[in-house]
């Protein structure tokens, strides 16, 4: 039986993650840039699904389809393909592979046309390496504590964090002179995500002997978690000059509704912070949030200023994503001021991102199938 997987550049390190899993099973994932052989395999965002829909629909092989944007509208999915992966894929994917081999049943964590029974199992990331033959970023946590209205990865992978062992991350990272890590926050390392466990962090980085990058992306940090212990822990042991963190709105309240978990406070300590011991703060912004007044669109403007008098700042459109809370939200219109200053910063280089053109956001990120 040939397995292939459809190159999509978004989801290059889901590509090295399930090549990996479907390789302890038996299964090569070869890369194609067409549907072709037994079976193709696709990892899917809400932006990138409509450049792929036709594709999949004229297949002339078995189509498994996963992403974020297939967990999350498996139904609609499943309506041009042939089955979907609906969260994590790593055992639900060689175990719908076996199952097509074999003509058996349809796995649980698998949707067709005909249903759905939702997966039997949760994760464990040490059972599988995060990359073998094809080389991706090493994942070292999943999940996430909070419930960000706008952001996808809690309802994909849960709200209960899970991390890979000291033991296996050295082992992945042995071979590479260079590390970075996947992680909803790099700060929350052998915790619960929520009150963070500094002397794990420390554990881990020490183990490794690479030149690390902690605390960047694609393993950014929340702002809270910034701390005198946590960035001696970076400046003691990593390569990193930078620390990435998201601070989404300048408006407490805005923060309130979209259920961040952190305050304005939170920001500006974090950006002293990072002056204070010497590391260029890299500052997530979401313009265009729901329920925004023009007080909270001006105090995010207030923020993204401060924030680019000691770093930088990387500024996005809101955009609604399936299966989130925000989801039939639609973008608030920026205020002309607003638009003006961004682009003013935009041109002495203080800030990057898409204010205008939300999609951008989303051909650099990547989830697993």
């Amino acid at each position: 039986m040939h397995v292939h997987w459809r190159h999509i550049p978004a989801a290059n390190n889901s590509y090295a993650a399930l090549y990996a899993a479907c390789e302890q099973a038996g299964y090569l994932l070869d890369a194609v840039n067409e549907p072709t052989g037994d079976i193709t395999c696709y990892s899917l965002t809400s932006i990138s699904e409509r450049f792929y829909r036709e594709e999949i629909a004229d297949a002339d092989c078995i189509t498994v389809v996963g992403g974020p944007h297939a967990s999350a509208c498996y139904r609609e999915v499943a309506e041009y393909a042939d089955y979907v992966i609906v969260g994590e894929g790593e055992y639900t994917l060689p175990r719908l592979l076996a199952s097509l081999e074999k003509g058996t049943e349809v796995p649980p964590g698998v949707a067709t046309r005909a249903g759905y029974t939702p997966a039997d199992h949760t994760v464990l990331l040490d059972a599988h390496p995060p990359f073998t033959r094809v080389k991706g970023y090493t994942e070292i946590s999943r999940g996430c504590p909070f419930g960000c209205g706008y952001c996808q990865t809690p309802r994909l992978f849960g709200r209960c964090m899970r991390h890979r062992s000291i033991d296996e991350i050295a082992a992945a990272t042995s071979r590479f002179r260079d590390v970075r890590f996947v992680t909803p926050n790099a700060f929350a390392y052998g915790s619960d995500g929520i009150h963070p466990r500094f002397d794990k962090v420390e554990k881990l980085l020490s183990r490794l002997k690479n030149r690390i990058y902690f605390g960047t992306f694609p393993g950014e940090v929340r702002p809270e978690f910034v701390t005198d212990t946590s960035l001696e822990l970076v400046g003691r042991y990593c390569a990193n000059t930078r620390l990435h963190f998201g601070a989404q709105s300048g408006s407490d309240r805005i923060l309130r509704e979209i259920r961040r978990g952190h305050t304005v406070a939170d920001v500006h300590s974090a950006l002293d912070l990072c002056r204070e011991h010497g590391f260029t703060p890299v500052v997530d912004f979401i313009v265009g949030l729901p329920g925004e007044s023009e007080e909270d669109e001006q105090a995010t403007v207030d923020l993204v200023r401060a924030a680019t008098r000691v770093g930088k700042a990387h500024v996005h459109c809101f955009i609604p994503l399936p299966g989130t809370p925000l989801a039939d939200a639609r973008p608030h219109p920026l205020l002309p001021e607003t638009q003006k200053i961004l682009g003013q910063l935009a041109l002495k280089g203080k800030i990057t991102g898409s204010w205008m053109e939300h999609e951008i956001r989303f051909f650099s990120r990547s989830s697993h199938l």
